[in-house]
């Protein structure tokens, strides 16, 4: 095995650990745009580390130093081996992908400033300020990673992936309030809570917190739709990686929504077999709904 065959086999298994359902919906394509959605997804992955888990540590990440100093290394390391190639096989495989793709460096300085901001930020005042200050390059931006992945006939595709990466963080934002506020972040708009009198530092459901939560699970929802208009315009192949991806992420809420709205007690999660089945489903009958 080469080194960058080793560094796509480790974009994979990082896939796998950390993103069961971007790994499930990559299993639905073929080999060569598979292992292209891994190493998006490890690159994202391993600049998140460096803010929210800085104890974990990978080789392809520069040790040492605070969160800040190692991020910004880790992004002048990852432009420098856009330029000149990387010796590091996961950093080889993850420059491989972006160079064959074509896909455009500018969306990575949006991406890498988003990631800085985390360290800056730890509430957001509305939730355009959380969209455009802030999703815009750990979300949106991730949707237009993609396209050049999923192939797309047209570029009218792109308002729709964008859609889809900015449904897929606030559903994280949903499940993972109790996680965020370990951090000492609250991703739900200042505004919103205001306005409903709910308080997620009291890690208690209330009648405000459901109906702040239940407003918030429709803000998704609707982002999920603009997301589906999407679909029709890839191929059969990303047809099914992206619908999955779309109808086991949108099923987080239901769960959200079937706990009461308690994100306090435990990670919700969708069970590995459910995400097999549709998989397995996307497969046999075809794109899922949600």
């Amino acid at each position: 095995m080469t080194d960058l065959e080793a560094g796509y086999r480790r974009c994979g298994e990082l896939t796998k650990q950390y993103g069961t359902t971007y790994y499930w919906g990559a299993r639905l394509l073929p080999p060569a745009q598979r292992r292209d959605v891994f190493t998006v997804y490890a690159l994202c992955r391993l600049a998140d580390d460096i803010v929210d888990e800085p104890d974990r540590v990978d080789a392809v990440v520069p040790p040492g130093g605070t969160p800040r100093e190692r991020l910004s290394a880790f992004r002048a390391a990852f432009f420098r081996s856009l330029e000149k190639g990387s010796d590091e096989p996961v950093m080889a495989a993850i420059v491989d992908s972006i160079r064959r793709r074509g896909t455009d460096p500018e969306s990575f300085e949006r991406f890498f400033a988003a990631m800085a901001s985390d360290l800056e930020h730890n509430t957001w005042a509305t939730w355009e300020e959380l969209r455009d200050g802030y999703m815009e390059g750990s979300a949106a931006v991730i949707g237009e990673m993609m396209l050049p992945v999923l192939e797309p006939y047209s570029p009218d595709a792109k308002e729709s992936a964008r859609a889809l990466g900015n449904a897929f963080q606030l559903t994280n934002f949903l499940r993972d309030v109790a996680e965020d506020l370990d951090r000492g972040r609250v991703y739900l708009p200042q505004a919103d809570l205001q306005r409903h009198g709910a308080d997620p530092w009291l890690r208690t459901v209330t009648p405000a917190w459901r109906s702040m939560m239940a407003e918030q699970v429709a803000r998704a929802r609707s982002l999920y739709v603009q997301a589906e208009e999407g679909i029709p315009l890839l191929p059969p192949a990303s047809r099914r990686c992206v619908g999955t991806a779309l109808v086991l992420y949108s099923r987080i809420l239901d769960r959200i929504e079937a706990a009461g709205y308690d994100v306090f007690g435990g990670r919700i999660r969708v069970p590995d077999a459910e995400k097999l089945a549709v998989a397995l489903r996307s497969v046999t009958v075809g794109v899922p709904r949600r």
